[in-house]
């Protein structure tokens, strides 16, 4: 069967793309991408960074000898298979993202920030403290949202993806975006889509941002329909 790669989110982890892997497991190999410093595996000397996560990416390729495949990135994951088809275009045949959020800049940055306090987390939503607790182990969840928040920074201050890239990425794409997502806007979804020389445009009903909200039934329909 032809390979497929899953990449989750920021703050998140490979569990939360089960669902998804095992309504597509049918029809592709499904493989489920950790990337460094999430889910348990060591970050080691670097910090975190669309470099590191598609490296990462790359270096499971390897190890499992595939030599091109098909991307689907949720959210950050969905930047990292972009900035693969960017940099790496002989290695990725198709992208599908979901709620990708490609505008950055430092006002953004700083909203986004807000969101990963983990004093707030623990005190309004000791629920999704446990389970990032949980889902990073043994890693500490306090210092993932760190190194996620300097990311974010780290891309206001300076994005890998501008607006100059997208004509020049010719893997075909498609973006999907919840109609109830608070996070990422359609405007910037719409900007990107307009600007990719091989786009698809979806739009998801009755869906807000979380993955664990995605109906994964329907989620992997649209993926093979654009894939195959």
């Amino acid at each position: 069967m032809e390979p497929i790669l899953l990449l989750h989110g920021a703050i998140g982890a490979p569990d939360q793309l089960q669902p998804l892997a095992e309504a597509l497991s049918g029809r592709y190999e499904v493989h489920v991408v950790c990337f460094s410093g999430h889910g348990g595996k060591l970050l080691g000397n670097g910090k975190f960074s669309m470099e590191l996560f598609a490296h990462d990416v790359l270096s499971y390729m390897e190890q499992k000898g595939l030599e091109r495949v098909s991307v689907f990135g949720y959210s950050m994951g969905g930047y990292v298979a972009m900035y693969l088809a960017r940099n790496y275009p002989e290695r990725i045949a198709r992208v599908v993202t979901l709620a990708t959020k490609y505008h950055w800049d430092e006002a953004t940055a700083a909203r986004e920030v807000q969101n990963l306090n983990p004093e707030k987390i623990e005190q309004k939503i000791p629920a999704f403290a446990d389970a990032l607790r949980r889902r990073h182990a043994p890693l500490d969840w306090v210092s993932v949202l760190s190194n996620t928040a300097q990311m974010m920074q780290d891309l206001g201050a300076a994005n890998v993806l501008t607006t100059a890239d997208y004509p020049l990425i010719t893997t075909p794409v498609l973006l999907l975006l919840g109609d109830r997502d608070k996070m990422v806007t359609l405007d910037e979804t719409l900007a990107v889509y307009k600007a990719l020389p091989a786009s698809q445009l979806g739009i998801l009903p009755a869906t807000p941002h979380p993955i664990e909200q995605v109906d994964a039934s329907f989620l992997a329909m649209l993926i093979w329909k654009f894939v195959n």
